[in-house]
C-alpha cells in the first residue's frame, strides 16, 4: 500500500482489524513520531493534552524536555523523537503530550511528546510479533512487539522500560 505519510495509515478503528467481538484483543492508543506509527496500552493513558509550554529543568538529558503541572502534580515530559535519536522538530498544532502511568520502582506519571495521535484501536494479541533481536549494540527492549498491517509496521512500546527512572536519566 502506497502512502503519502503515516497519517494515511491509521484513519479509523477498523484499520487494525477491529471486530465485533473484542475477546482476546488488547486496546492501544496509536500515535506518530517521525512518520512512524507507535502504540501504547490504552489502559496506561491518563490523558492526551495539546502541546503547551513546559518548564525546562537544567542538567537533564536533551530528551527530558521539562516538566508540567498536572492538577498539582509535577510530571516529567520526554520527547520520544529525541529519545529515539531523531532530530528535533518544532512543535506544531498536531503535537501532543500523552500522559501515561509508568510502573517502575513505584508507579509514576510521565508525559511523552508525539507528533500526532492516530487512533484508539483493538488488536488481536496473537497477531503481534516479538521485537527482533538486532545484535548486542542495538537495544530493542523498549519495543514489546510489532504488527505489520498492509506492509506498514506499528511498533508497540514497553513504556515501563522506555520511561524507567534509569532510562530517563
Amino acid at each position: 500500500m502506497e502512502r503519502d505519510s503515516a497519517y494515511d495509515f491509521i484513519q479509523t478503528g477498523d484499520s487494525l482489524g477491529l471486530f465485533e467481538n473484542h475477546e482476546g484483543m488488547d486496546q492501544y492508543l496509536t500515535f506518530l513520531i517521525e512518520d512512524e506509527v507507535y502504540g501504547v496500552d490504552i489502559l496506561r493513558v491518563r490523558e492526551i493534552r495539546a502541546w503547551s509550554q513546559i518548564t525546562r529543568i537544567p542538567n537533564t538529558p536533551e530528551y527530558l524536555v521539562g516538566v508540567l503541572n498536572l492538577r498539582g502534580n509535577i510530571v516529567p515530559v520526554v520527547d520520544l523523537r529525541l529519545r529515539f535519536g531523531f532530530a528535533f522538530k518544532p512543535y506544531t498544532s498536531t503535537t501532543v503530550i500523552i500522559v501515561l502511568r509508568v510502573d517502575d520502582v513505584r508507579p509514576r506519571t510521565v508525559g511523552i511528546v508525539a507528533d500526532a495521535v492516530m487512533d484508539a484501536c483493538h488488536v488481536d494479541s496473537d497477531t503481534i510479533q516479538p521485537a527482533p533481536i538486532l545484535g548486542s549494540q542495538q537495544d530493542t527492549r523498549h519495543i514489546s512487539g510489532l504488527l505489520e498491517h498492509e506492509s506498514n509496521m506499528v511498533m508497540f512500546l514497553d513504556i515501563d522500560h522506555l520511561l524507567s527512572v534509569e532510562a530517563t536519566g
